[in-house]
Parts: structure tokens; C-alpha cells; sequence
């Protein structure tokens, strides 16, 4: 490479167009060494290829199986049309009570006439918010998600749009959308990993309208719908979230139980039966309830490791976590490989002030468990005077920055 291509290299990584991440082996030691209570549950048989169980408060990944790969998510994607209809009704756009409205084109592609799952809504008439946002949880309704989204947006084109914003906005890069109904399209689509961040977004952005999935039948017109979850009541402290099946998805559902305190979601993707998809959730669940205990790998404000900083008046900056350091870990540990790194995009430029969140920890174990603690500055870093920083850029140059 010549002189002048590598000063352009560097450039680009000092203003940051090279978003590169860069790990640190953190040493552990004996501390993980109290998750080591045998319950003689290492593992999990399930038959789903794509699958993920997540810890809700801290996002950590307990299980995980091509959770990265996109998939049909069929009625799952139905999580995105409530979280839009959530956000909207928090925000006073819409309320529970308001009417909306059943258009032709609602009821034939989605109602009665659709011969999919429907809330069978008349042509024409009007139902409530509430109701609607009933019919989709319980029912799957596909006329009430397209009628959520005629009402809210004028029209499916606009709505989708506004699915796709919002889904970048919570931090959803792989997912794209091309109707609120999950119908099959093959722009539509998702990861299983998606499908429990938006999840555990919905759980805790709008716990009040959470509590909806819960519901076990719903009454509408002359029509009794019973919860299509098909976990409901079978497994202590399920209380949603959501069912989906097309030819081309197979059956799937995104799932989630508290218990003891503590919430977990699952999501399941591509089972051949309805059957395979109800028993690999539970299973998956109960082993995650039952084979993993919280840890305490750091205290409050212990420095856990150092990130390089570029120009600054120090050339490493402490970084602890806010309060303890818990993770997740099996509670048999015998068979397990544990390995910690600081991750962040490199090099931190100054000023950095303490608090300033820059890092994550992610500890990871050989089952794939994973989880991840965000990591702040522990002192605040100066920018520094020219001559510290012409040496940074020197260093840059002839190491690239390597640790």
C-alpha cells in the first residue's frame, strides 16, 4: 500500500468511516465459579432451525440457533403493527376508543373473504382500537392489522413505511417489511434475533398494553376467539406474546414467561407442526428458567478493563460498569469454556467525560450464551495538544492501531 493510500486509511479510521470493533480478553479468574451448581441440565433438544431465548431486563442470549438468519416471519411480524399502534396511543395520536373504519379492501384481503385468520369485522362498519388490537393478538386478525394501518396511515404503502422507520429506530438492521398483516411476501421478512429485541421492546416501552397478549379468549360480535398462544396456562407465568404460520415460514412464535422476577422470551421459527413449534417454546423456556443462575462478575465501579483513546491527554481510559456486573450463566459449568472481551469502535476520540457509555462487555461461554453489559468511563479524558496527537497519528500509521 502506498504512503499516500495509507494516510488515507488512517483519516478515515480517525474521523470514524471505519466503524472496525475491537475486542480485549478480559481475565475472569474464579468469578464466574458461583454459577457452578450442577442441576445435570447442560442442554436443550429442540427441533426448530432458527430459535433464541433471551433474557428481557439484560438482553442477554441464552440460546441461540441461525438466530441471525432472515426468515419468513409470517403473523410474528404482527409484533411491528402493534408496536406502531402502541406508540401512537402513548403518544395520544390514537385512542382505545376511537372507530376505525373496515374498508372493502381490508375485508377482502384479510376478513372474511381472505379465508385467512380474520376478526370478521363487516365491510363497512366500525370497530374500536381496543378492538381491533384484540382481534390481532388473540385472533391474528389480518382485516384488523390492515385496517390498524388504513386508519393510522391512509393506506398499507404508508404504513409499511412507517413500520420500516420505526423498526431501524429500535434497532432492528436486518428486518424489512412489506404489509402488517405478515401475509407472505418475499420482502418480507425478519431474524429470529429481531423478533425478541422487538419483543422485549413492546414489554418494556408499553407494559400497561402488554398486558393485552394475556388475554385467554375474546368476544366479539357473535364470534368467541380463543388465544391462538398455545402456551397460555401451560407454562407458569407465560403471559404472551405472539403465533405465525404460512406454507413458506412454518410455524413459529414469540414467547414470553416471568417467573421468580425474572422474564425470558423465546422465539421459535420454522417447525414443521404446530405441535413441534408449542413443545420446543416450552421446553426452552422451562430449561431457561431452570438451568441458568445470575452471577456477579464485577462490583460496583471495579474497573473491569482499558479502551484506546486517540489525541487524548491519556492513551488508555478505565472503563466499570454502572452499579454490579451480573450476568447470566449455566448454573453447571463444569463442561464450559467462559471468555469475556470489551468491544466498542476504535479509537475513542476525546473530550470523554465519566459516564460516557462507550463499550460493552460480552462474555460468552462454549453453549454460545452470551451476554452483554454495557461498560462506561470511569475518568474523564481531556483532549490532548498537538504534539500527543501528531503521535497518535504516527502510531496509527505504522500499527493501525492494533492492541
Amino acid at each position: 500500500m502506498t504512503g499516500l493510500a495509507q494516510g488515507f486509511l488512517c483519516r478515515q479510521l480517525l474521523y470514524g468511516f471505519i466503524a472496525a470493533m475491537l475486542a480485549f480478553v478480559v481475565p475472569l479468574g474464579n468469578r464466574a465459579m458461583a454459577a457452578e451448581q450442577s442441576t445435570g441440565a447442560d442442554a436443550v433438544s429442540i427441533k426448530a432451525p432458527h430459535a433464541i431465548l433471551m433474557d428481557a431486563d439484560t438482553g442477554a442470549i441464552i440460546f441461540q440457533r441461525a438466530a441471525d438468519d432472515l426468515i419468513y416471519p409470517a403473523s410474528m411480524s404482527k409484533l411491528m403493527t402493534l408496536a406502531i399502534a402502541f406508540k401512537a396511543i402513548k403518544a395520544g395520536e390514537i385512542k382505545l376508543e376511537d372507530e376505525f373504519f373496515m374498508s372493502e379492501y381490508a375485508w377482502r384481503k384479510g376478513g372474511a373473504p381472505s379465508g385467512t385468520s380474520a376478526m370478521m369485522v363487516p365491510v363497512g362498519k366500525k370497530a374500536t382500537v381496543e378492538e381491533l388490537l384484540k382481534g390481532i393478538i388473540v385472533q391474528s386478525g389480518n382485516d384488523a392489522a390492515i385496517s390498524i394501518a388504513e386508519n393510522m396511515a391512509g393506506n398499507e404503502t404508508l404504513f409499511v413505511k412507517r413500520m420500516n422507520e420505526e423498526a431501524r429506530q429500535i434497532g432492528l438492521k436486518k428486518s424489512t417489511f412489506a404489509n402488517p398483516t405478515g401475509l407472505h411476501d418475499p420482502a418480507h421478512q425478519m431474524t429470529a434475533r429481531e423478533l425478541a429485541i422487538l419483543a422485549r421492546h413492546i414489554i418494556r416501552t408499553y407494559p400497561d398494553l402488554y398486558e393485552l397478549f394475556a388475554l385467554k379468549e375474546f368476544n366479539y360480535l357473535k364470534h368467541r376467539f380463543i388465544n391462538r398462544n398455545p402456551l397460555l396456562g401451560q407454562v407458569a407465568g407465560l403471559d404472551g406474546l405472539k403465533t405465525g404460520f404460512t406454507k413458506e415460514a412454518g410455524h413459529g412464535i414469540v414467547a414470553s414467561a416471568k417467573q421468580d422476577g425474572r422474564r425470558l422470551i423465546a422465539v421459535i421459527a420454522g417447525d414443521a407442526t404446530a405441535d413441534d413449534r408449542r413443545d420446543d417454546a416450552r421446553r426452552l423456556l422451562e430449561w431457561g428458567f431452570r438451568a441458568f443462575a445470575e452471577t456477579k462478575l464485577f462490583d460496583a465501579g471495579e474497573i473491569v478493563g482499558h479502551a484506546r483513546v486517540w489525541g487524548g491527554q491519556r492513551m488508555y481510559v478505565p472503563l466499570s460498569g454502572k452499579g454490579d456486573i451480573n450476568v447470566w450463566l449455566p448454573r453447571n459449568m463444569a463442561n464450559q469454556k467462559l471468555r469475556a472481551s470489551i468491544v466498542y469502535q476504535w479509537p475513542l476520540k476525546p473530550p470523554l467525560k465519566k459516564g460516557d457509555q462507550v463499550a460493552v462487555l460480552r462474555v460468552t461461554t462454549s453453549s454460545d450464551t452470551m451476554n452483554e453489559v454495557p461498560l462506561f468511563v470511569a475518568e474523564d479524558v481531556e483532549r490532548a495538544g498537538p504534539m500527543r496527537r501528531g503521535f497518535d497519528s504516527i502510531l496509527c500509521l505504522a500499527t493501525r492501531w492494533l492492541p
